[in-house]
């Protein structure tokens, strides 16, 4: 590779944002395929869909923790509305916060959702999706229970 081809490709690289949609995980809901991406390290949690402006329908993210256990979301610069579907350790959802609201850049810290609940697994999708998608407390996701 020339030093020319090496610099337009790093340009190119470097161009895109860093939130570009990339389904790392496909996911059977009761009434939905789902296209999720993967948020499984520290870094990729914190970041999770901050700076969205829109999703495409059945996609999101899925969020991976170590332990089922509580967990708290700040949705500080979520610039769309969403539903939040925590699942436990064994694949069954225990609860959707849905339409969580979306945040500009100039709210407030104070005034930006903050969403709790107990789970292993916890998955964002486009407001209004979970329950059209069949997800809702008790609807089991046995993909997940064979997860590490």
């Amino acid at each position: 590779m020339t030093i020319l081809s090496a610099l337009t490709l790093a340009a190119t690289l470097a161009a895109q944002p860093a939130s570009t949609p990339q389904p790392l995980l496909t996911l059977k809901a009761p009434l939905a395929v789902l296209s999720l991406e993967v948020a499984d390290t520290e870094a990729k949690q914190e970041r999770g869909l901050m700076y969205r402006t829109a999703l495409p329908t059945h996609s999101g993210m899925i969020f991976i923790f170590n332990r089922d256990d509580v967990v708290e979301f700040w949705m500080k610069n979520t610039l769309i509305p969403l539903d939040m579907v925590f699942v436990a350790a064994d694949g069954q959802v225990r609860s959707v916060s849905a339409d969580v609201p979306a945040a500009t850049l100039d709210t407030p810290d104070d005034r930006v959702a903050r969403v709790l609940g107990r789970a292993k697994y916890v998955i964002e999708l486009p407001a209004g999706e979970a329950a059209g998608d069949g997800l809702r407390a008790g609807a089991q996701l046995p993909e997940l229970a064979k997860q590490p």
